[in-house]
């Protein structure tokens, strides 16, 4: 029987080899048809620690690795903006770091 595997969003990455990634599931109401968000979080095993908050990612169940984790993450679908931010803001600091120092030597 092949291992279920979901989508989701990395929500935290505070522990140590452990991410907690959020699945949203939609779901229509047996009566009245109306559709309605599920969203459930699981712990899942992250060896490298290299996935950060809003990476979208693919887990795969595994054997039990702790008392909550049953997930390992397989792969990213799609890295988080922020971390592209973030990269932009370290290098608007080295500009004006460098500019400060053009400064001080004048």
């Amino acid at each position: 029987m092949p291992k279920k595997q979901l989508k989701g969003k990395v929500v935290s990455d505070k522990m140590d080899k452990t991410v907690v990634v959020e699945v949203r599931t939609v779901k229509i109401h047996p009566r009245y048809k109306g559709r309605f968000r599920r969203d459930k979080r699981y712990k899942a095993h992250d060896e490298k620690d290299q996935f950060k908050i809003g990476d979208n990612v693919l887990i795969e169940e595994c054997k039990p690795i702790s008392k909550d984790k049953k997930w390992i993450v397989k792969e990213i679908l799609n890295k988080s903006k922020t971390e592209v931010k973030d990269k932009a803001e370290v290098k608007d600091k080295a500009e004006i770091e460098n500019k400060t120092e053009i400064k001080d030597e004048e």
